[in-house]
């Protein structure tokens, strides 16, 4: 069996970025604490648990925790939760990812411009609820006064999407959303006339993840994908490779994984999401090897 892990399999800046700030701040004596998971992988947050971490879950929660450090974790958060958690006296560190952040910083300025903000992504991931929160409601566009953003993530909605033909508008993207799903869905909308800015706020690391695991699935006979179950980079990591390879599978650990599935394949590929650990990555390898 030959075996091929993807170049950029693993941990992007911005994860390792942010995990390797929990860690630095735990060898300090005090309360750690971080909104919300610091990346989305079980085994690193249990790890992150067992030595102290504590994930935080809401505001409330943290205005009765005792007095600490809160990490803002890579996905960053609203403009509103950032203020709010300054004004409980907890000292701040912001891991937000960069990408993220010039997101952030674009959308406060177009919607200030009066432009409608349209966020290609999942309305649900804690990444695109951030960004949502720096969209800036402006009462000098009657038409739309209030619900200054839309959240788009299929086609059907991209298809259904109307406002008055003045209205102008600026397009972003989650940084992990599938790159060949958002020229799509930005082809549907430009050809209703609008005056649109776009801009691919797909991060590179995501678009070389995606590219390089479609052409490994394409020529292998079976592929690994190692991700969290929340991790929206590694679901769409998984949906492209079960195009191009059916024999894909979706794994967090090496213990969800049949290795007697793989004794007749002759080319295994293995890729993984940005928030999966390098030893993961190591020790999947190494038993497919065996």
């Amino acid at each position: 069996m030959k075996i091929k892990i993807a170049k950029s399999a693993g941990f992007c800046f911005g994860v390792k970025r942010a995990v390797d700030l929990v860690y630095k701040s735990v060898q300090k004596n005090g309360n750690v604490y971080t909104y919300g998971p610091i990346i989305h992988n079980e085994q690193v947050v249990d790890e992150l648990n067992r030595m102290g971490v504590r994930v935080i879950n809401s505001l409330e929660e943290l205005n009765s925790a005792p007095k600490g450090t809160i990490i803002l974790r890579s996905h960053g958060v609203t403009e509103a939760i950032y203020q709010k958690i300054a004004s409980y006296g907890h000292e701040i560190l912001d891991a937000t990812c960069p990408f993220v952040k010039k997101i952030h910083k674009i959308v406060r300025e177009q919607s200030e411009a009066g432009r409608h903000i349209i966020i290609i992504g999942n309305p649900i991931h804690p990444e695109v609820e951030g960004i949502t929160g720096w969209v800036k409601k402006s009462t000098d566009h009657p038409q739309n006064p209030t619900a200054s953003f839309t959240v788009i993530q299929e086609e059907k909605e991209a298809q259904e999407f109307a406002l008055p033909k003045e209205q102008k508008l600026c397009i972003v993207s989650q940084t992990t959303f599938n790159y060949k799903k958002f020229q799509h869905l930005v082809e549907i909308i430009s050809k209703k006339g609008y005056d649109i800015f776009v801009l691919n706020t797909i991060c590179n690391a995501t678009q070389a993840r995606q590219t390089e695991a479609y052409q490994l699935a394409r020529e292998s006979d079976a592929m690994i994908v190692i991700g969290g179950k929340e991790s929206s980079n590694s679901k769409k990591l998984y949906e492209i490779c079960k195009k191009e390879c059916e024999n894909t599978y979706y794994i967090q650990k090496l213990s969800d994984l049949d290795l007697d599935l793989f004794k007749s394949f002759r080319n295994v590929g293995i890729t993984a999401g940005a928030s999966t650990p390098n030893n993961i990555i190591k020790e999947v390898h190494t038993a497919c090897q065996k």
